[in-house]
C-alpha cells in the first residue's frame, strides 16, 4: 500500500494553511473536528480561518459544503480516478479531459487543486469512509496515502483518515505492534498474514467464511451489509458490551461489561493515533472487556488442545 505520511492534530492545528476533506462529513459526524483542530482554530503559525483553504470532495452537498471554501462534487465510485488524475498532474503527465470528465469533475478543477496543493505550506487530506469503504475500497486509501506522499516533493503534506467510533485506532495499534499488519489479518497457520479484501471483516462475514464471531465493543450488526449479519445470526456469536446493540439481540451470548473509560480504566488512542489514558469515574458491578477476555483464555487453555493426528505411511495402510 502507498507511504504514509501523517501528523498529529496538535500539528494540523498550528500548520496546516492546506486541507482536503475527501469522502467525509464532518460537520454532522466529527463536530468538534472544525472547532477544535482545523479550519476555526487558531494555530501558532497559521492565526485562523483567513489563513486556511478548505476543500471538500464529495458525492453529494453536505453541511459540511457550508464551511468549505471550495466543494467537488465528483461521481460515486470514481474517487481512485480522480486521485490517480491528480498524481498525474503532479508529475506533468498528459489527461484525456474525457477520462476526468467521467469522475463529474473537469480537467480545470483538478488542475487547480493540484496547483493549490502545491503552492501550500503544510497541507493535509483528512479522508472518510465516502472513500475508503466504497467502490476501491483499500486500493482507494493506498492511492490517497500515496498522493500525500508524493506531494512532499512540492511541500509538505499528510494525511489522516477520519475514524469512526471511539478508539478504532487502538485495535489497529495493537494489530500493529503485535503482529506488523494494522487490519485484515489471518492467523490460522500459526503466523499472520495480511490480505484486505479476504481476510477484511466486513469481506469474511458477507461471504460467510466464518463459523463463529467473538465481538467486542462493536456493534456490526448495525453496520454490516446485510449477508453479513445474517451470517453474524447464523453462527454463534458471543458479544462483549455495556449495553444492548443490534449485535447483541442476534447473538447466542451476551456478556455485559462496564463501560470502558468510565467505569474501567485504559488506553484509547485519538484519530491521530495518540495514546490517551483514561481513570474511570464510575464504579461498575460489571467486570471490564480485559477481565473477561483473560477469563474466557483462562478457561479455553484448560482444555486439551486439538492437534492432528500422527502421519500414518503408506506402508503401514498397505
Amino acid at each position: 500500500m502507498g507511504g504514509k505520511v501523517s501528523c498529529t492534530l496538535g500539528e494540523v492545528k498550528n500548520r496546516a494553511d492546506f486541507m482536503i476533506y475527501w469522502g467525509g462529513n464532518p460537520a454532522e459526524c466529527h463536530p468538534r473536528h472544525f472547532t477544535k483542530y482545523t479550519i476555526m482554530q487558531k494555530g501558532k503559525f497559521v492565526k485562523g480561518r483567513k489563513d486556511r483553504t478548505m476543500v471538500l470532495v464529495d458525492i453529494r452537498e453536505t453541511p459540511s459544503a457550508k464551511a468549505a471554501d471550495i466543494f467537488l462534487q465528483i461521481r460515486p465510485g470514481k474517487d481512485f480516478e480522480a486521485i490517480t488524475a491528480l498524481r498525474a498532474m503532479l508529475k506533468g503527465q498528459p489527461i484525456d479531459p474525457a477520462i476526468t470528465e467521467e469522475t463529474g469533475l473537469k480537467i480545470e478543477q483538478l488542475q487547480d487543486l493540484a496547483d493549490r496543493m502545491k503552492r501550500c505550506k503544510f497541507g493535509v487530506i483528512f479522508f472518510g469512509m465516502g472513500l475508503s469503504m466504497t467502490r476501491g475500497k483499500h486500493m482507494n486509501s493506498a492511492s490517497i496515502l500515496t498522493l500525500a506522499a508524493e506531494m512532499n516533493a512540492f511541500t509538505k503534506f499528510v494525511a489522516m483518515p477520519m475514524r469512526g467510533h471511539g478508539n478504532v485506532a487502538g485495535a489497529d495499534m495493537v494489530l500493529r505492534w503485535t503482529t506488523g499488519y494494522p487490519f485484515g489479518i489471518n492467523l490460522c497457520r500459526g503466523f499472520p498474514r495480511f490480505n484486505p479484501g479476504e481476510f477484511s471483516t466486513v469481506d469474511m462475514l458477507v461471504r460467510g467464511d466464518i463459523d463463529a464471531a467473538f465481538v467486542l465493543g462493536a456493534d456490526p450488526g448495525a453496520t454490516m451489509p446485510q449477508p453479513g449479519i445474517d451470517t453474524l445470526a447464523r453462527v454463534p456469536t458471543i458479544v462483549l458490551d455495556p449495553k444492548v446493540t443490534h449485535t447483541s439481540k442476534l447473538a447466542r451470548v451476551h456478556i455485559t461489561t462496564a463501560p470502558t473509560g468510565i467505569s474501567s480504566p485504559g488506553t484509547v488512542y485519538r484519530m491521530d493515533e495518540i495514546p490517551l489514558p483514561l481513570r474511570p469515574a464510575l464504579k461498575s458491578p460489571y467486570p471490564g472487556d480485559e477481565e473477561v477476555v483473560r477469563r474466557i483464555a483462562a478457561a479455553v487453555s484448560k482444555r486439551p488442545s486439538w492437534l492432528p493426528g500422527p502421519q500414518v505411511a503408506s506402508s503401514e495402510v498397505a
